[in-house]
């Protein structure tokens, strides 16, 4: 028994709410749902005399239960209330419904608050009216939705009123809710499951998901345990309005499944269309279907097969071959994504759910949609074949049209209009967007406008019906038309201007017409009225008083007054009543004390002067105007005279720009004065006494109004500039004396106007402020680009001077101006987009390169949109193109190895060669083999091997030949007849010797050996002889007989090199066949031993054959002059070695060779390892120049004991062996005899022991002068004790843990004698107690420590030079490297070695050497590093040095290395920066940049190395360019004449450009920049020289004519710049000079022809003759021409034709064909059009072109017919009763048709389009209405009684009379 369950039901916003949990009676939940079934089926059998009619309700009844048993639990009391409430329900039949709904709403619902829509008080609607005869009662209302989201299902019941039984369900359902639920509600189905997860199951709880999609009963609740494989039906029937399956709409429903249509409607069959629009056609998305191949490329790894758009649905992709499917996704906000699809998934990508399936061979990709974000499918490959991917999918169209709503109407009330349009509509950035973008797609189809009444309500107290008017939509809509502007009613001060609107409309034969206005109240109506001239009017300003006239006492003073437009500028249109006045009085409070002047101050001569009119001239305007012109000169030149001047009255016509005298009365206002009186000064003679009468004269006139208006000076303006210097203005009035108030300037005298004053003001420079430029040009032109402006923070000193500062940035408070800003920010249209050119397919010779083009669109927001390739219009740029390669090197070319000689067994192949090389076109060349390397001869030949030839019991199988040969090196001391020696050494034998040559072999028949000398296959011959037993005898050597032979095993080879040794012991050398390379003469020592130490170190043996042979040849050189060294000796024992001739000699005076005693004579021939000759070799290399001799003697000396010493050993031995019975002082006597005097040489000896004999130690003056050289000794240290070492330069130390002392030796040679001292890891040994300098110089360390450990360098140093070797002292053998902390800066030398540790600073193309010298025990590995990453070996040939030739930019980084030993790791790094000199760049990109923005009076020019020059005239702009580059990137400094530059200028582009404004005299010299960085500088100079360009006239332009008479020379006007002519735009300012013709080549012609024009031609076509007169004139330097006879100009030219054809072209002529049929459009009554065709054809009837019958009347094509067609009226019907009968509102309306006249038919309207057509509506009872009755308006009230509408107010008003009735 399980426990109860705990429900839950969805709430609002599909969240789920908690049910009752009851608690049940023992059982299962099926149990008890069938035993609560069993209960009321027992209930409803007690009801008794019930018939099988009521069948059907009980059947609902169990519905009911059923359902609320499927919900979780029942509480005991809600049962008991059901029981109860059916039980009354059977009890109450007229209420049985009713209740049975409250029922299942309490039962299925128990938390939803009931809201139910009452019509009326009861809760049942009437029977319905629709069916009266039904047995059925009406439905009931409908039941609350059993969701709240997510689409729902309501039930509404009705109950059967008969007996009998009833036909038909007494439920009914339908759908609700359907709005999606939030994200956070879950799936639906999954609540019901998850209700069950706290009720046991079979005694434990589990955790339910539902089972969906079930295809035998989609409506059983169905669970599965989580975790398991338990799957149970929890519930028959899940919730009404679960979905039936997850991908559909069906619900299910009391436990069945019903169709839901896509409009949410039960039983509905609507579904979406593919475009996901419900009941849709398809026209909003467009099906996109396609395939790719993919082309395996080497340069690509994955490829774009389709980018799918946002929005887009139903896509399929199918991918068959070996590549893989990848997603990529962009949502709108720009958020990036990708999915590698790696396995069969069904998954969400961006709220898209993708379902991928990957099969072996093929890969399927479906996305239902729509998708959320744009999606871009790739393919990354991976296989060598092709892959083919099929896709499908619907896109939406983007951008659709979408209609707008209706406008507002035309009118408030009354009935107006209204219209629609249509927008485009993007629906991804839901954005109203240009009408360009509906327009890409050819679906999309504009809707065409509505028009609609609108607004039919009747306005107040009048009518407003209005019926409907036909509008044609094919017409124009009507719109406005405005006329022009009225002129502005005011010319300043601001004014306004008007013009008039008018609503047309235009027919379809384009007439305009106006019509009513309501008919454009779809757009807004336009302004009729606008302000105009809004700028202020003139205004006088008045600057400040100057001084008193006098200096004690009273006098006058003046001030200047300017009548200043809105724009400061100086100008007419002042009221002069307004003028302030310009004089005053002053008084000086100082008293005077001279005699009271006779005459007043005025009538002074410099006052007199001074108050001269200083009368601005008048401007004439549109208004008619006084004009004064000037003053003429006084009368008289002494005394009182006049002066006069004229006034005319002129008006200035505006549309002529003409002004016009008008008569005098024409003008207002008072009139200027014409005349005045002047004074000129004293007469000569005249007293100076105060004369009243000249004074009247003078002043009569105007005496009483200069004593009561004056002019004074009230103030100065404001500062015209606020700082860096401005100026102020004085204002002068004209006063009354005695009001002091302002009076009109005409009541002063103009004359005594004070003169202009004018004073300086805001001195102090301006504080720093912003300068901004002229923004640049967009950087696109669409899409979003981007401008710019250079914006700087100036500082101005002086606006006088115009003097500017360039300041820092922070010196400007105020925010620094925007530097850029966005341009072109809309979408550009669709366009290609090129990838990058990928990789040539071929290095050199012809090849080609691939890109890739993407169709996209730029947004206007920056970003790019993928798009199909449908939508870029232009054709598709070009994907490849070949590759502009070079020639490929010359290069060999094999054909194929022929068959192998033989047939079993080891053969040999061969095969050709050729030497060609591939051009650039791809096409071969075959050129001379010797342009081609040297081939191998065994690249042309090679063995081959096809299986042992048929032998019993052998394997077929073996392995690779070997040679046993013997490294070792032979030297001949004593002649013998034949001598043995195996391959793989050397020999340095005597001549006459022969030699048997033996070459050992495993697993290799002797017989097929080979032998070759010096590659050349050798044969026998009677000196040489080649045995079939692998050896090779050669008889009595001889100087031919000097090389190296090879003995070849198969693919196995091996060398014998063979020498002789000459008279003097010297080496012979080889006399014929030298190769080139072993002619030249022996190589310097240093480089011989670099080369040997690699070949020691077995780098070099890695090469070709030819290397190979390069290296033995001088490794030969070095055993050669070791051997001659040895040879030369001169301490052997017993005898020195002689020459073969003296032991030739010797030899024919013995017996025999066997007397010779073999105890103490020196052997045939001594024998050594060549390893032992390669250590002597390594250990010279490490030896200083000058000791190499010295230390080569020494080893010589070494390298003979210890040869002679091993033959004595093998002597002893061999005489061990034979036992011989000697006495033993017999045997050691003459050893001890002979070796004594060789053995006691080699003991040690100072390093003066070995000097050149030349050097003498006892007195140093006569000893050579000789830099330091430090001895290097071969030994290794020597452990005196277990706690001593003792030890030379050059070697290693190891500390261990008992070492008490260790003593390094420094031993050095010199003259003067060197200096020692010592250092440790760089820095000089500071000596103490345990540092002990030695008195030998050698440095002692006592008790070791680990601080000592580090490289030790003895320095030896004397005026000549010095000396420096280093020891190694380790820690118990651990790893240690030398380095140092230096910079080394390199900018000359082609070489740089360094320690590592360093920094190196070095210019190009330089070789640099890094030492890592390398300490420890054992030896440790070095290992090279660059940027962390390791070298291989081929970048450091020695283990301690790190080669990097011709250094570049690209070996910049951090070099590293690391040693390692099995005692520990050490890491030491150099860092190499590359520099690079300044030098001089070919041009400089920023200098076009500022050109492109700069003016046109700005020139430029780039410096160089050898100087530039640039003439630029005054006043103009310079931009000078210093285009250099380097690394680092070089500091620029600009110079004028050698220099510091203090001149103003600018520097730009980070100093790189110069520019110098507004040039002057002061610039003109050499101006140069000095570009400076760590590799060096560069200096680049230009010059620039001031100079004006000038006309000139200097050279005359060429004769008009030859001869005669009109012959003429016009000067030459050119434009000179320094000489030079430049274009004449220089010189445009400059005033051109006169240019006067003068007379040329006036002299007579020569006799030539003159012609007529031709004749008319003979015929107009078909061809004709036209004929000229032709004569011989003379033509004479007076311009008369006199005929000559013909032979005069037959001698100059040939007789012109007389005689010509024309009109070629043949007769052409219009034809017409018949007229057709009366059919056309009517143009009047009974009469239309008719049309025929016109043709051009000749006279033989071919028809040709209608153009070579242009020249003649085209007949007429069209005509007037008659036709019964046309017969048509306009016919009218009566008008229809008005809608009211009275007010302004009332209209009525007829039918207008177009009719045959006979028939009386309609016909089509157009025919009846040539006469007007009547209109169909018009205003009527245009009256005011009574208000003495109640009377209806409208002839509609008896439908508003019937519609019970008398109770609105609009229509009880305009229906009283009819709604007042009874």
């Amino acid at each position: 028994m399980g426990a109860a369950p705990r429900c839950r039901a969805e709430g609002r916003g599909g969240e789920p709410r908690p049910l009752v949990r009851p608690r049940l009676h023992r059982g299962s939940l099926g149990a008890r749902m069938e035993c609560a079934e069993r209960r009321c089926a027992t209930r409803r059998q007690t009801w008794a005399g019930q018939k099988d009619s009521r069948a059907g309700q009980g059947a609902h009844e169990r519905d009911a239960q059923a359902r609320t048993s499927s919900r979780a639990g029942i509480v005991p009391k809600v049962a008991k209330i059901a029981q109860y409430a059916i039980t009354m329900a059977k009890t109450f039949y007229r209420y049985r419904n009713s209740t049975i709904s409250m029922l299942n709403s309490v039962l299925s619902y128990p938390n939803i608050t009931f809201r139910q829509r009452i019509a009326t008080n009861s809760f049942r609607t009437a029977r319905s009216e629709e069916d009266p005869d039904s047995l059925w009662d009406a439905w009931g209302s409908w039941s609350e939705c059993s969701r709240t989201c997510g689409g729902g299902a309501s039930y509404s019941l009705r109950r059967c009123l008969s007996s009998k039984t009833c036909e038909g369900r007494n439920i009914r359902y339908r759908t609700c809710s359907n709005v999606d639920c939030p994200p956070e509600a879950g799936d639906f189905r999954a609540q019901q499951c998850s209700a069950h997860n706290d009720v046991k199951y079979q005694g434990q709880f589990y955790e339910w998901i539902p089972i969906s999609n079930d295809p035998d009963n989609p409506c059983s609740l169905k669970c599965q345990a989580r975790g398991t494989a338990l799957v149970v039906e929890l519930a028959p029937k899940v919730l009404d309005g679960t979905r039936c399956y997850t991908e559909s709409l069906d619900m299910c429903i009391s436990g069945l499944c019903q169709i839901v249509g896509c409009d949410h409607q039960l039983g509905s069959s609507v579904k979406e269309d593919n475009c996901g629009v419900c009941n849709g056609d398809g026209s909003t998305c467009r099906l996109v279907r396609g395939q790719y191949k993919s082309h395996l490329s080497a340069n690509k790894l994955d490829d774009t097969v389709v980018a799918i758009p946002y929005g887009s649905r139903q896509v399929r992709l199918v991918l068959k071959g070996p590549d893989h499917l990848y997603l990529e996704t962009k949502t709108l906000q720009g958020v990036k994504s990708e999915n590698s699809l790696s396995s069969t998934s069904s998954f969400l990508m961006d709220n898209s759910s993708i379902d991928f399936q990957k099969f072996p061979d093929r890969e399927i990709l479906r996305i239902s949609g729509p998708l959320t974000a744009d999606f871009t499918i790739k393919i990354r490959y991976a296989g060598a074949a092709d892959s083919l991917v099929q896709f499908i999918f619907y896109q939406p169209i983007i951008h659709q049209w979408r209609e707008t709503d209706f406008f507002p109407c035309s009118a408030s009330c009354g009935g107006g209009y209204q219209l629609t349009s249509a927008e485009c509509f993007d629906l991804r950035s839901n954005q109203v967007v240009t009408d360009q973008y509906c327009h890409f797609y050819p679906e999309n189809i504009k809707p065409k406008p509505k028009l609609q009444e609108c607004n039919l309500d009747p306005c107040p107290a009048s009518d407003g019906y209005k019926q409907i008017m036909p509008y044609d939509l094919y017409h124009p809509l009507p719109r406005w038309e405005s006329t022009p502007w009225t002129a502005c009613s005011s010319s300043c001060g601001g004014g306004v201007q008007s013009r008039s609107l008018s609503c047309v409309e235009e027919d379809i034969q384009g007439h305009i017409s106006p019509v009513e206005e309501w008919k454009c109240m779809y757009t807004p109506k336009m302004h009729v009225v606008q302000t105009c001239n809004i700028f202020d009017c003139p205004k006088w300003l008045a600057q400040e008083w100057s001084l008193c006239t006098v200096t004690c006492g009273q006098g006058l003073r003046y001030r200047v007054v300017l009548c200043i437009d809105h724009r400061g500028m100086h100008t007419g249109g002042c009221s002069p009543k307004t003028k302030p006045h310009i004089k005053e009085e002053c008084i000086i409070p100082t008293p005077c004390y001279k005699p009271k002047e006779k005459l007043p101050v005025e009538a002074k001569l410099p006052w007199y002067k001074q108050a001269q009119e200083l009368e601005e001239g008048t401007v004439v305007s549109e208004e008619p105007s006084f004009i004064p012109e000037a003053w003429s000169t006084c009368s008289v030149t002494c005394g009182v005279g006049m002066q006069v001047r004229l006034v005319k009255c002129q008006v200035l016509l505006s549309f002529s720009q003409s002004v016009v005298d008008l008569p005098i009365d024409e003008c207002e206002g008072p009139k200027p004065a014409s005349q005045r009186s002047c004074y000129s000064g004293l007469c000569s003679g005249e007293a100076t006494e105060y004369n009243p009468e000249e004074t009247e004269l003078l002043y009569g006139s105007f005496q009483e109004l200069y004593e009561l208006y004056d002019w004074e000076y009230q103030g100065f303006t404001e500062c015209s500039e606020s700082c860096g210097g401005g100026v102020q203005e004085a204002m002068v009035t004209c006063l009354n004396k005695q009001t002091r108030e302002t009076a009109d300037e005409t009541l002063c005298i103009s004359s005594r106007h004070p003169p202009q004053l004018l004073k300086t003001c805001s001195l102090d420079p301006c504080p720093p402020r912003w300068e901004t430029g002229q923004w640049s040009t967009c950087s696109l032109t669409c899409g979003g680009g981007l401008q710019t402006r250079d914006v700087f923070c100036c500082h101005l000193l002086s606006r006088e001077t115009n003097e500017t500062v360039i300041l820092a940035d922070e010196l400007c408070r105020k925010p620094k101006p925007s530097l850029v800003q966005a341009c072109s920010c809309f979408d550009c249209p669709p366009s290609w987009y090129p990838t990058e050119w990928q990789e040539c397919s071929q290095t050199c010779g012809s090849g080609v390169q691939n890109r890739d083009m993407h169709c996209k669109q730029r947004l206007a927001d920056g970003s790019l949109l993928d798009l199909p390739e449908t939508f870029c219009s232009t054709p598709r740029p070009v994907t490849q193109e070949a590759c502009k390669n070079e020639d490929c090197p010359n290069e060999w070319f094999f054909s194929d190895w022929t068959q192998c000689s033989v047939s079993c067994g080891e053969g040999t192949q061969s095969r050709n060669a050729i030497c060609r090389k591939m051009l650039k076109t791809g096409d071969f060349l075959i050129i001379s083999s010797s342009l081609c390397p040297p081939l191998p001869f065994s690249s042309l030949n090679r063995l081959c091997t096809l299986g042992t030839c048929a032998r019993h019991n052998r394997p077929a199988h073996k392995q690779s030949p070997h040679i046993m040969a013997a490294k070792k090196v032979y030297i001949q001391t004593r002649k013998k007849k034949k001598l043995h020696f195996i391959v793989g050494g050397y020999a340095y034998l005597l001549p006459k010797t022969s030699i048997i040559l033996r070459c050992p072999t495993r697993r290799f028949r002797k017989s097929m050996i080979m032998w070759e000398k010096d590659d050349k296959r050798l044969s026998s011959s009677a000196h040489i002889t080649i045995a079939p037993y692998g050896y090779l005898k050669i008889h009595h050597l001889k100087t031919s007989d000097i090389g190296t032979y090879t003995c070849i095993t198969g693919s196995t080879r091996e060398n014998f090199v063979i020498k002789l040794i000459g008279s003097n012991k010297i080496i012979a050398e080889q006399p014929t066949g030298i190769k080139e390379e072993e002619a030249k003469s022996k190589p310097g020592l240093n480089e011989a031993l670099r080369t040997e130490e690699k070949h020691i170190n077995g780098i070099l043996f890695n090469g070709s054959k030819a290397d190979s042979r390069g290296r033995n040849s001088q490794l030969s050189r070095w055993y050669d002059y070791i051997v001659s060294r040895l040879l030369q000796h001169k301490g052997w024992p017993g005898q020195n070695l002689g020459s073969w001739e003296d032991q030739e000699s010797t030899e024919r005076n013995t017996s025999s060779e066997d007397d010779h005693n073999p105890g103490y004579s020196l052997p045939f021939t001594m024998i050594t390892e060549q390893k032992h000759l390669n250590d002597i070799i390594r250990n010279l290399s490490q030896q200083p120049e000058e000791l190499k001799d010295i230390y080569t003697k020494q080893l010589v000396v070494q390298l003979a004991h210890e040869l002679f010493q091993r033959h004595l050993e093998h002597q002893e031995f061999v005489l061990n062996v034979s036992r011989l019975r000697v006495d033993t002082a017999l045997v050691k006597y003459p050893l001890s005899r002979h070796v004594s005097g060789f053995t006691s040489s080699l003991r040690t000896l100072p390093a003066e022991s070995f000097l050149p004999p030349s050097a003498d130690l006892a007195n140093g003056l006569h000893r050579p002068h000789q830099k330091p050289a430090i001895l290097r000794k071969i030994s290794a240290a020597q452990q005196l004790s277990a706690s001593e070492v003792v030890t030379h330069l050059g070697q290693t130390v190891v500390l261990a843990s008992g070492t008490l002392s260790v003593l390094l030796h420094c031993e050095a040679v010199g003259n003067p004698k060197p200096t020692i001292s010592w250092a440790k890891n760089g820095e000089e040994v500071k000596y103490n107690d345990r540092m002990v300098l030695q008195p030998d110089d050698s440095l002692q360390i006592l008790a070791p420590v680990e601080a000592d450990v580090g490289f030790y360098a003895c320095n030896a140093s004397n005026a000549l030079g010095s000396d420096s070797v280093s020891i190694a002292v380790t820690l118990a053998g651990k790893p240690l490297i030398k380095a140092s902390r230096a910079t080394v800066t390199n900018t000359e030398s082609p070489t740089v070695v360094v320690d590592i540790g360093s920094t190196v600073k070095t210019i190009q193309r330089a070789n640099v050497t890094i030492s890592c010298q390398v300490a420890g025990v054992p030896e440790a590995q070095v290992t090279w590093f660059k940027n962390k990453v390791k070298l291989s070996s081929a970048h450091h040939p020695h283990n301690g040095l790190l080669l990097i030739t011709n250094v570049s930019l690209s070996d910049q980084g951090l070099y590293s290395c690391k040693a390692v030993n099995r005692h520990g790791v050490v890491t030491e790094s150099s860092q190499l920066l590359v520099l690079e000199p300044p030098q001089p760049l070919p041009y400089l990109e920023d200098l076009t940049a500022v050109l492109s923005s700069a003016t046109a009076s700005t020139h430029s020019v780039m410096t160089s190395p050898s100087g530039t020059q640039m003439t630029i005239s005054p006043g103009s702009s310079a931009l000078i360019g210093c285009a250099v580059g380097g690394h680092p990137a070089p500091s620029i400094t600009w110079l004028y004449s050698g220099k510091p530059l203090n001149l103003q200028h600018t520097l730009l582009a980070a100093g790189q450009i110069l520019q110098i404004i507004n040039v002057s005299g002061v610039h003109d010299g050499e101006f140069s920049c000095l570009a400076q960085n760590e590799a060096g500088s560069l200096t680049q100079k230009t010059s620039l020289t001031i100079q004006e360009c000038q006309w000139s006239v200097d050279k005359l332009m060429a004769c008009s004519a030859s001869c005669g008479h009109k012959g003429m020379q016009l000067p030459q006007l050119r434009c000179l710049l320094d000489g030079v002519e430049v274009s004449i735009s220089h010189c445009k300012e400059k005033p051109k000079p006169a240019l006067q013709p003068i007379a040329c080549n006036r002299r007579d012609c020569p006799s030539r022809w003159m012609v007529t024009s031709w004749s008319p031609c003979t015929q107009s076509c078909g061809g004709g003759i036209q004929i000229r007169r032709v004569t011989c004139q003379h033509l004479t330097a007076k311009g008369s021409s006199v005929q000559m006879s013909n032979e005069a100009c037959v001698q100059v030219s040939k007789r012109p034709v007389d005689t010509q054809n024309c009109n070629k072209q043949p007769c052409v002529e219009w034809v017409a064909s018949s007229w057709g049929q009366c059919n056309g459009p009517c143009i009047g009554p009974r009469l239309a059009v008719q049309h025929r065709r016109i043709f051009c054809q000749t006279k033989d009837g071919a028809f040709v072109s209608p153009d070579q019958c242009s020249a003649l009347p085209r007949p007429l094509s069209t005509q007037n017919c008659w036709t019964e067609i046309c017969d048509v009226h306009w016919r009218v019907s009566l008008w229809t009763v008005c809608t009211a009968t009275c007010g302004k509102y009332g209209f009525q309306s007829r039918y207008v048709d177009c009719v045959h006249v006979h028939t009386n038919k309609p016909v089509l309207e157009r025919h009846c389009s040539w006469r007007p057509r009547p209109v169909n509506w018009q205003r009527c009872n245009i009256t005011p209405c009574e208000n003495v009755e109640c009377r209806d308006t409208t002839r509609y009230c008896e439908k508003v009684k019937q519609l019970k509408l008398c109770q609105l107010t609009q229509f009880k008003s305009r229906c009283c009379g009819t709604c007042g009735k009874a």
